[in-house]
């Protein structure tokens, strides 16, 4: 391949990288660059925010799925180059088990046609010193591109330009972590600290007694050291609360690892098998498998010191369970390939849906494994038992989509709390979070009212009671007086006009429905 490309390329990023221009503008120009001229898809530019210990999409050529979406280091293709400090080449992105495809959206046909580019950006060195090896360099982020699928080579030649774009642009990177931390400071000051995904403060809120209780012993078993197991249907929110409880540990310096062992039960670029999820947990030896061109470490090692969560235990195999058993007796890993014992120091945290007790009568969990995963079991009721976290749960999950979506929806109407509060939601909070982000889709106002709320909603009242005639009317008075009120500040004659009603209607009204208009100023 002709190198005269990627030089020009490189000269034309140092001469824009000048002090003129900000950091910010220069690595959006960049990426556009890298787009233009070498035919990369989606370049974008990872950066991980040490406040918070996620990875956060900062910079990129293209439109991403969301502004909240973040990676914790070791999840996905993105958390491995962070972790390892080293590049990754996949080949195909459709049926990788590691790649998430969290960022953007990629039909499935640029699943079958792309092959992903992903380097880690390594702080800049200060200075020469003898002896010291570019591998001790602190990862601060990665940069990341789709390309279309090529030969091995190329796709080499193509990382390789790419570790030295990442090396040129060290010092812009560092300059947007700190401009981060910065800010999620000021933030904190402010008291509207962000939400960020996988946060108590962004999906988990307790009014009900058995929430509140279950929280309650989280924060206990946050304070201890052995393993803890979360139970409770899916959508419950076990997730959270593992990331609650890692956070009141002692090992909360260090990222929360994950795995997933539910994606060996499912189909798709997301599916996992035996053998890959055994390499994903336990690591494996160069030339352990055809592929295996280097060693790899496994998720317990990435976890050593800090707290393995392993969501939906229940889905493991038999033979994978056994491994895991052995890990917790020996508290140490062979990775797949064999060679010498490596000692983690892994706390454990799993969820399960299931009956672990009827699996285990069953024979198809290991009783030795439940003995020593059920340490401090902690049960998290369905929504449908904790009615009086519906409502509230809602708003916080409609202010997120609403600013996810660039919308501003200031309430829940009446009728759509009513609605919202009498649905079962077999998808407990999950679903919940689902349907307040399709609503605030089709919302045109300022008030999110029961017609913007997903069909099965509206007809899943069959034992509601429709309201008396004349009740509905008087309901529907009252959201129109308080809308007006809240856009106007409190002023009625403001209302009046909007309303376009008399001054003396909206008096009447408000005195008929003991209406504080004084409320709204």
């Amino acid at each position: 391949m002709n190198p005269v490309p990627y030089m020009e390329t490189l000269q034309r990023i140092a001469a824009g990288m000048g002090p003129q221009r900000g950091f910010q503008s220069s690595l959006k120009s960049l990426l556009a660059l890298l787009a233009e001229r070498h035919g990369f898809l989606r370049p974008h530019l990872v950066i991980f925010d040490p406040e918070t210990r996620t990875l956060r999409l900062c910079v990129a050529d293209g439109a991403p799925r969301s502004g909240q979406v973040v990676y914790e280091p070791g999840m996905g293709v993105t958390g491995q180059v962070f972790v390892t400090g080293k590049p990754v080449i996949v080949e195909c992105l459709k049926g990788h088990p590691v790649f998430l495809s969290k960022f953007f959206v990629r039909t499935e046909e640029e699943l079958s046609s792309l092959a992903f580019l992903s380097v880690p950006v390594l702080a800049p060195q200060l200075g020469w010193e003898p002896g010291r090896e570019q591998a001790a360099r602190k990862v601060i982020g990665v940069l990341s591109v789709d390309t279309p699928r090529a030969s091995r080579d190329v796709l080499e030649r193509h990382r390789c330009f790419l570790e030295v774009v990442a090396g040129m642009i060290a010092a812009q990177a560092t300059y947007l972590q700190d401009d981060m931390a910065r800010q999620q400071r000021l933030a904190e000051r402010r008291g509207d600290r962000p939400h960020v995904p996988g946060d108590l403060d962004g999906g988990m809120i307790a009014v009900s007694e058995s929430m509140c209780e279950a929280l309650k012993q989280a924060s206990y078993a946050g304070h201890g050291r052995g393993p803890v197991l979360l139970r409770g249907e899916p959508g419950t929110g076990k997730s959270r609360v593992a990331a609650f409880i890692h956070a009141a540990s002692v090992r909360n310096e260090l990222p929360l690892v994950r795995f997933y062992a539910s994606r060996l039960r499912e189909s798709g670029p997301d599916a996992l098998t035996g053998e890959q999820a055994e390499r994903e947990l336990l690591g494996y030896r160069k030339g352990a498998f055809p592929g295996a061109v280097q060693t790899r470490k496994g998720l317990f090692e990435l976890a050593n010191c800090s707290t393995l969560f392993i969501e939906d235990i229940d889905c493991l195999s038999l033979s994978l369970q056994t491994q895991l058993l052995h890990v917790l007796q020996d508290q140490a890993v062979v990775r797949v390939g064999g060679g010498q014992l490596v000692d983690v120091d892994v706390r454990l945290v799993c969820s399960s849906s299931a009956d672990l007790e009827e699996l285990v009568a069953k024979g198809q969990f290991l009783e030795d494994l439940y003995n020593r995963i059920a340490v401090f079991p902690i049960t998290l009721a369905p929504l449908r038992e904790r009615t009086e976290d519906i409502l509230p749960l809602a708003d916080l999950f409609l202010k997120a989509s609403a600013e996810a979506a660039g919308r501003t929806v200031e309430r829940i109407s009446t009728p759509a709390q009513e609605l919202l509060a009498q649905y079962p939601w077999p998808g407990n909070a999950e679903e919940l979070a689902q349907c307040m982000e399709q609503a605030v889709q089709v919302c045109d106002d300022l008030v999110l009212r029961a017609a913007h709320l997903p069909q099965a909603l509206q007809t899943s009242d069959d034992k509601r009671t429709a309201l008396p005639f004349n009740d509905a009317v008087a309901r529907f008075e009252q959201e129109l007086l308080v809308d007006a009120l809240q856009h106007a500040h409190g002023n009625m004659l403001q209302a009046a006009r909007d309303l376009q009603v008399s001054y003396r209607i909206v008096n009447y009204k408000v005195k008929k429905y003991n209406i504080d208009p004084r409320s709204y100023a």
